[in-house]
């Protein structure tokens, strides 16, 4: 963020959705009638098992397509491996997993690149299609809508948690369904209901993309803690401390932005947490809110909960109670 304002913004006629409003996937139109989502993500392992680690990084690079309401249709693997030191066999296992997700979205991986590297990275690059008319944007909420969140929050915690060897592997099995599970059952939902916004919940947590989705709808999003679902275990870890590095970036970065009221203030550490490919944030008409949650829910979502509203601006872009 504090680098794309410092360069020159991309102007075409075609370009939907650029850069201005830090929006989960870029958008071309290519005729009245198509329009390309293009978007890419990769990271370290978070996990030790390598197939699940390549599952869980394909699932969340396609997140981003789901959250505008496109269709995937193709990828390309982005690979750092450190092949002097770790055998073939482990790449070969993570990119078998993020093929399995792929699949799984009914799209085709058409290649990719890799470089050497000192530590293991992997992700996707993804081009979805979508109607132009169509687009999903985390820009458009409206006063009156309600919040819907699709996946529990906690992966950040858990796998920190996991990696510091405080929990053992097999206690994160909740924590990889639900980052393994693709965003398409709560984009399908969305897309059959029609919502006015969403965005997904990824590296800037809960209070960082809702404040994404704040800033560009001129809006104030309440979002009412308790009603938050958690991974099991998640409140607990962070009580101990247990957060990742990100949560003191995105607090400092929303800043009077936020209001915390008397939240409990371990939660709110934990709300403003990174995910890994966390759920969609739906921003839905309140007469359209059971509808959609009932799509979500009979799509097999992880979960789906009314977490808040949207209300004209006010003093804060996001208000906890």
């Amino acid at each position: 963020m504090q680098v794309l304002h410092r360069l020159p913004r991309s102007v075409h006629p075609d370009l939907l959705v650029g850069t201005e409003h830090l929006d989960d996937g870029g958008v071309f139109r290519l005729d009245e009638r198509t329009a390309l989502v293009q978007t890419l993500d990769f990271f370290p392992p978070l996990v030790d098992d390598p197939y699940s680690f390549g599952q869980i990084a394909a699932a969340n690079s396609l997140s981003d397509i789901y959250a505008m309401g496109a269709r995937p249709l193709t990828a390309m693997n982005i690979v750092g491996f450190p092949d002097q030191d770790l055998p073939s066999e482990l790449l070969v296992k993570i990119l078998r997993g993020g093929a399995e997700r792929v699949a799984e979205a009914g799209a085709v991986i058409l290649g990719g690149h890799s470089v050497r590297d000192a530590e293991i990275k992997y992700g996707l690059s993804v081009t979805g299609r979508i109607d132009p008319q169509r687009i999903v944007t985390n820009g458009g909420a409206k006063p009156g809508d309600l919040l819907v969140l699709t996946k529990p929050i906690g992966s950040g915690v858990l796998t920190s948690a996991a990696m510091a060897g405080h929990i053992q592997e097999t206690d994160l099995a909740e924590a990889v369904a639900v980052m393994i599970h693709l965003n398409r059952s709560g984009c399908e939902a969305m897309i059959e209901v029609g919502v006015h916004a969403a965005t997904d919940i990824t590296g800037f947590g809960l209070l960082g993309h809702a404040f994404e989705v704040a800033q560009a709808s001129g809006a104030t999003l309440n979002i009412e803690a308790a009603a938050v679902p958690l991974l099991q275990h998640t409140l607990e870890l962070a009580g101990k401390g247990i957060v990742t590095r990100m949560h003191k970036d995105t607090l400092a970065h929303l800043g009077d932005q936020l209001s915390i009221g008397d939240v409990d203030p371990v939660l709110v550490n934990v709300l403003a947490d990174a995910q890994t490919s966390g759920g969609l944030l739906v921003c839905v008409p309140q007469e359209r809110a059971d509808a959609l949650l009932a799509a979500v829910k009979g799509r097999n979502a992880p979960c789906a909960a009314v977490i808040g509203e949207v209300t004209a601006r006010r003093d804060h872009a996001i208000r906890l109670s």
